[in-house]
C-alpha cells in the first residue's frame, strides 16, 4: 500500500496523527505526537528506518525528550490506514511487540519502540564472535579477516536467519 495522505488516528490513544516528511526515504511517517507518542510506518517503510545506519534523525528529534501519555500496548490495534485488525508480532529478540496489519501490510510501534529495534538490529558483535569462532575452528587454514570469505557470508546469513 502507498503512502498514506490523509490524516490518520493514532490505533492506541485515537488522537490525529502527526506526518513527518522523511526526506532521505521520501516518504511521510505517521507521529501520535499529542497522545502516546506512537509510529505509524506504511507498507516497507519501517525497513527504511529500523538499523541505526538508516537515517531517522528528523523523526527521533520530532519525539525526543517529550512525554506521551502511556497506553496498554497489550490491546488490540485496528489499523488506521484500512481499518483491519492488526496482528502482534514479535521483534528485537523479544523486547518488542509490533502491530502489523496483514492486509495493507503497514505497522505500528509503540512510543520507545523504534529505538530498541534500532539497538537491537546493530548489536552484531554477538553474531560476528559466533561467526568468527566456526570459521576459526574449521577452517583456520584458510581464515582471512581483511577479506569476508565465500564461506563468512554463508555463515553470517545463516546466523542472521535464526537470531
Amino acid at each position: 500500500m502507498a503512502d498514506t495522505k490523509d490524516i490518520i488516528k493514532c490505533p492506541a490513544c485515537d488522537k490525529e496523527m502527526v506526518k513527518i516528511y522523511m526526506p532521505e526515504a521520501g516518504v511521510n511517517v505517521d507521529v501520535c505526537l499529542n497522545g502516546c507518542g506512537g509510529i505509524y510506518f506504511d507498507n516497507r517503510e519501517l525497513e527504511k528506518f529500523d538499523e541505526k545506519q538508516e537515517n531517522a534523525d528528523v523523526l527521533l528529534e520530532q519525539i525526543k525528550d517529550k512525554n506521551f501519555t502511556p497506553v496498554n500496548g497489550a490491546e488490540l490495534r485496528i489499523c488506521p490506514a484500512c481499518g483491519m485488525p492488526m496482528a502482534k508480532m514479535g521483534a528485537a529478540n523479544g523486547e518488542v511487540e509490533i502491530d502489523v496489519c496483514h492486509t495493507c501490510g503497514g505497522k505500528f510501534l509503540d512510543n520507545g519502540e523504534l529505538q530498541k529495534i534500532r539497538k537491537y538490529k546493530n548489536d552484531y558483535t554477538k553474531i560476528d564472535n559466533i561467526i568468527d569462532g566456526i570459521i576459526e575452528s574449521e577452517y583456520s587454514d584458510r581464515y582471512q579477516s581483511n577479506k569476508p570469505s565465500s564461506r563468512r557470508i554463508f555463515f553470517e546469513k545463516l546466523v542472521n536467519k535464526f537470531i
